[in-house]
């Protein structure tokens, strides 16, 4: 087992064949009161995490949005959109089974965005990223990563796993960013400086 925190060295991942990454949050109204706090509540908002594979210095491929297996082989899987936070557990995830990612992909940053316009992490109350050691079927969670609240960004690097000869390395970053709302070069150039 392993166990993470942000002020960690990059963990090895021997052993690990399966990691999760999900993000939970909760619908807010806000600063909004009355109809309009009801409605922003019912309404939520919609948070993305994505998982970009870079080829080096290079974004390659990215699992979220509406790319939910951008390998095609399962490799990097997304669980698809949620668009209010409501619901139990994770409200996205994506899983990496190491194993299967081409020898051409040399990392794969994780990154949550309030990427679409309107949205914001100032909508969302409890966000949580929590990792997982999903190996053998069964998920054990190593990590939970909470963004501050004082941030006015909408871009959170999450962590980053890195191929280290033979296997994987995986460090958790948690820094927040701010990341130009729809523009999908934006996002992708956040995860490079990462």
């Amino acid at each position: 087992m392993i166990t993470l925190t942000k002020d960690d060295e990059p963990a090895d991942l021997d052993g690990v064949t399966h990691l999760s990454i999900g993000v939970s949050w909760d619908p807010t109204a806000g600063s909004s009161g009355g109809v309009m706090g009801k409605l922003r509540r019912k309404v939520g908002t919609d948070l993305d995490l994505i998982a970009i594979a870079m080829q080096g210095g290079d974004p390659v491929r990215l699992a979220g949005l509406d790319s939910l297996d951008p390998m095609g082989n399962r490799s990097l899987l997304h669980s698809g959109d949620n668009q209010t936070g409501r619901g139990d557990g994770d409200d996205e995830t994506v899983t990496v089974e190491f194993d299967k990612i081409p020898s051409n992909i040399t990392s794969i940053v994780f990154v949550a965005a309030a990427y679409k316009k309107g949205s914001a992490f100032n909508k969302a109350r409890n966000i949580s990223f929590k990792v997982y050691d999903s190996t053998g079927g069964s998920s054990e969670q190593v990590a939970d990563i909470w963004p501050s609240l004082l941030t006015t960004d909408n871009g959170c690097a999450i962590a980053k796993a890195m191929r280290t000869g033979g296997g994987w390395k995986l460090k958790v970053i948690n820094e927040t960013g701010k990341i130009k709302q729809g523009n999908e070069q934006a996002l992708m150039q956040f995860a490079v400086n990462k």
